[in-house]
């Protein structure tokens, strides 16, 4: 009845307790192996996440820093993919195995209890069948002991007739009782053997197959958990394939040539290159200077390298300071920003009017007489900004128009050379940064190591002052009270109102 000779022999219980324990203990390995898995996935995701804010937005105009950025964005993506797989292990594999092994555990427990208790009540059986065989055997020898007496007794001459039939009597009682302790003995033991038929060609084997049953479907599920482990991975690679190429994508789509077009076009100055310094012949003895450019020593020219650093001028309101060229794009850009925040006010006006006609023909929904504040103050900004824009377009028109001026100039000049002031160049700033005012104060919640191009450091509690709020990349720019300026993770710090 059974279908494996192991599980036939009774002799083998030991060993089949010791298999069955030892499986179980191989899934708990596996699930204990799998979670330290998702442990190292998890870390190594978290590990990676840190590499995202490496690189500040505040170049990525340049194609290799944007390519950068770029491939910051896709290892971020992997990150989560390697967070994915930690997820799907230890639900598809750690929960479902642990609640699998805990079943195992409950149901490998029954059935030994059940071949336990089987074979204590077979071994009872066994212990009530030997007493009765004992009892049979010592009435047996006192009934052939009472018997050879009263023979003794009949064949004594010296005996009474009442000794001899109180002699038989007494060996005749002995013989019954021992008669039926042999039929006790006899119907006790077809009664075992019946129930060690039964124990050893049914209850056993089937409890056996039950325990047999059971491993087997533990080693199917481990090795379908096995499975699990690969697949889970193989589910992710396309995507991880993607993040890779991704990748590789960043670093083909650069083109130098155009960042050094790119840089060229920003900090273009617009200024004329100046002119030859005239000869002076000192051998004719000393002449009135023919030229401004004659008066001033050679040595002035060590000044005209326009990428020296130089302390910041104050920043004039027209963009006056700036070169021209750069002084055009900040107030093209200026007008840029204000016309945006004029049609955002009359958007906003617009709508106030129609929710002020919807108050005044159904009364119900309010009163018309409390929007009066927030139209006046919004009228009162269009107004502004209105003025703003007109002043700027001005300053603008008026730079256009002298760059055209001076051109003019330069192409009429007869004859002397016109020069430009030497000085000029020492206006120059590589980064043309005009002196901004703050937009809010900050303090910052966690401490920051700015090891990063444009990034600054910053310690836990500190005040900053924001210089550039968070465009929806993560980033701010702030303005700390040494005067240090940089990006910052926008989440690292909290807004003081």
């Amino acid at each position: 009845m059974c279908r494996s000779v192991l599980f036939l022999s009774q002799d083998q219980n030991d060993v089949i307790d010791k298999h069955t324990q030892s499986g179980l203990d191989l899934v708990e390995r596996y699930i204990k192996f799998v979670k330290e898995r998702t442990e190292i996935e998890q870390s190594y995701a978290k590990q990676l996440r840190c590499f995202v804010p490496f690189c500040p937005l505040s170049c990525c105009r340049f194609s290799n820093h944007a390519s950068f950025q770029d491939i910051l964005n896709e290892l971020n993506d992997y990150a989560g993919q390697r967070e994915l797989i930690a997820e799907n292990m230890m639900t598809g594999i750690c929960v479902e195995l642990t609640k699998f092994l805990q079943d195992l555990k409950q149901e490998r427990k029954t059935h030994l209890s059940d071949a336990k208790k089987a074979q204590q009540n077979l071994e009872s059986s066994f212990k009530h069948l030997e007493s009765t065989k004992k009892r049979f055997a010592k009435e047996w020898a006192e009934a052939e002991k009472a018997t050879q007496q009263a023979e003794k007794t009949e064949s004594d001459l010296n005996a009474t007739k009442l000794d001899v039939e109180k002699a038989k009597q007494h060996a005749h009682a002995r013989t019954h009782t021992a008669e039926e302790c042999r039929n006790d003995y006899a119907a006790l033991l077809q009664k075992y053997n019946k129930e060690q038929n039964f124990h050893y060609y049914t209850e056993i084997p089937q409890i056996f197959n039950k325990l047999q049953d059971m491993d087997e479907r533990r080693i199917r599920r481990l090795a379908e958990g096995y499975c699990q482990f690969s697949d889970i991975e193989k589910n992710v690679l396309p995507i991880i394939s993607k993040c890779l190429e991704g990748i590789s994508a960043a670093g083909g789509k650069i083109n130098e040539k155009q960042d050094s077009l790119l840089l060229i076009e920003q900090h273009k100055s617009g200024f004329e290159r100046p002119g030859d310094v005239e000869f002076e012949d000192y051998t004719q003895g000393i002449k009135p200077a023919t030229s401004e450019s004659s008066l001033n020593p050679p040595k002035v020219r060590t000044k005209l390298w326009p990428f020296g650093k130089r302390h910041k001028p104050h920043a004039a309101e027209d963009f006056s300071h700036l070169p021209p060229e750069q002084r055009k794009k900040r107030l093209q850009a200026k007008i840029d920003d204000i016309t945006k925040e004029l049609q955002k006010a009359q958007d906003q006006s617009e709508a106030l009017e129609k929710m002020k006609g919807v108050y005044e023909q159904n009364p119900q929904m309010g009163d018309p007489s409390s929007l009066e504040p927030q139209i006046t103050e919004t009228t009162q900004n269009i107004g502004r900004l209105r003025g703003e824009l007109a002043k700027y377009e001005t300053w603008l028109s008026e730079a256009v128009g002298g760059e055209e001026t001076a051109n003019t100039i330069n192409n009429n000049t007869q004859g002397g050379t016109v020069e430009q002031p030497l000085n000029i160049y020492t206006e120059f700033d590589d980064e043309f940064d005009d002196i901004e005012n703050p937009i809010g104060q900050c303090t910052a919640l966690y401490t920051f190591e700015g090891n990063s191009e444009g990034t600054i450091s910053i310690t836990e509690g500190e005040q900053l002052s924001v210089m550039e709020e968070d465009k929806g990349d993560g980033w701010m720019r702030v303005l700390k009270a040494s005067g240090e300026e940089g990006y910052i993770p926008s989440s690292y710090v909290k807004l003081v109102s």
